[in-house]
């Protein structure tokens, strides 16, 4: 049985069900039942058109849980016929499904979660172990986001920006449990991007490559995190930096800049120097000017004064962080480095031991921590 192919097949048979007029819910649930039908009968008898057999198996199984539902006989009338098997617009059905699971209505950790369920193929208990919570949490998460888009048909373009937000949340979980759910975001955006000619798509394509070529380097043996300019750059994947910066130079030649173009930018410049001492830190205040332009994201502002204690030493970076807003996440972690860059150990020792405090992530705390003990240590010899 190939399980990869019938993963592979469950999104367009899916959308095919949705665009035919099935609720999302009941739909879904049809698809399941083929599947099962599908892994019984397979083995001994293979179809020689897998997706067709899918859809006819689906909308059958669809018809039959509507015949027995009183409440849904009005749809019931209006089937007409079962659609005919066979290839279909796989891509638009699969990019349908992209637009309904980033609905507006949705939470965002729902939108994600529909997204890798529907759209990514993967079960709700490998979704639960993904996100440490139980299965059947996930399992109500994924009912109630359900019935939300249930009835929701595709008679409006679909918001490109909020699939890319939702898809870059689900590659910024990175990896917990069995799911790599930085690989997975990276498989879902290249089927995005072959479904649609989009440069903010390649863009973040782009993005995810060059971040996850840099996995590796991140940790070091013990699970401490290991800061940029200390990684080991000859663990970082040359394969995934070199496809990404071909991907983010088409995109940009199309001369339609978007923010994750912009952030693709910064970090192939990142990826382009072979050590931290090397980094075109001036153009990388440009990109984040562009960047401010773009978002006016507090965020952004941060990382960019960071970029101009860099370029332009750490009093500047320390004027430029006093323009962003305090509550700022990391903020403190910021203000501490630039101290430090600056030769205030003592001030920059006290800010790191808050940022510590103030971290949501074990690892970040420890290593917080760990600067603040450095510098306590070389400010007492």
């Amino acid at each position: 049985m190939d399980e990869a192919l019938l993963r592979s097949l469950t999104p367009s048979v899916l959308g095919v069900l949705v665009r035919r007029g099935a609720d999302f819910a009941a739909a879904e649930d049809a698809v399941q039942d083929a599947l099962v039908e599908a892994v019984r009968v397979w083995p001994a008898d293979p179809p020689r058109d897998p997706k067709g057999w899918l859809v006819t198996v689906a909308w059958r199984k669809f018809l039959d849980a509507t015949r027995a539902d009183t409440a849904r006989r009005r749809r019931e009338e209006r089937v007409d016929a079962e659609p005919a098997p066979g290839p279909g617009a796989a891509t638009d059905d699969a990019l349908q499904l992209y637009f309904l699971c980033a609905h507006p209505s949705l939470t965002p950790s729902s939108a994600v979660a529909l997204t890798l369920r529907a759209v990514g193929g993967l079960t709700t208990r490998q979704i639960a172990q993904a996100y440490l919570v139980p299965e059947a949490t996930m399992a109500q998460r994924i009912s109630r986001a359900k019935r939300t888009v249930t009835g929701e048909r595709f008679d409006r373009t679909g918001d490109v920006a909020t699939v890319l937000r939702v898809l870059y949340l689900v590659f910024n979980e990175g990896y917990s449990g069995d799911v790599d759910l930085a690989a997975e975001a990276i498989r879902l955006t290249r089927r995005l991007a072959a479904a649609i000619d989009h440069p903010e798509v390649a863009g973040l394509l782009a993005l995810m490559l060059l971040h996850h070529a840099r996995r590796a380097a991140r940790t070091a043996p013990d699970g401490s995190l290991v800061p940029l300019a200390e990684q080991d750059r000859g663990r970082w994947d040359t394969g995934a930096i070199a496809e990404g910066v071909a991907i983010l130079q088409a995109a940009l030649a199309r001369d339609r800049l978007g923010e994750f173009q912009a952030q693709a930018a910064i970090a192939a410049l990142h990826a382009d120097a072979r050590t931290a001492e090397e980094t075109d830190w001036v153009q990388i205040v440009e990109w984040f000017d562009e960047l401010v332009l773009l978002t006016d994201s507090p965020v952004v502002r941060l990382n960019r004064a960071v970029a101009v204690g860099e370029a332009d030493g750490p009093r500047a970076g320390l004027a430029a962080l006093a323009d962003v807003d305090a509550s700022v996440p990391r903020h403190t972690a910021v203000a501490a480095y630039l101290h430090e860059r600056d030769g205030d150990l003592t001030t920059a020792a006290r800010l790191y031991a808050e940022a510590a405090r103030k971290a949501s992530h074990l690892a970040e705390r420890d290593h917080l921590t760990r600067q603040a003990a450095r510098l306590h240590h070389r400010r007492d010899r």
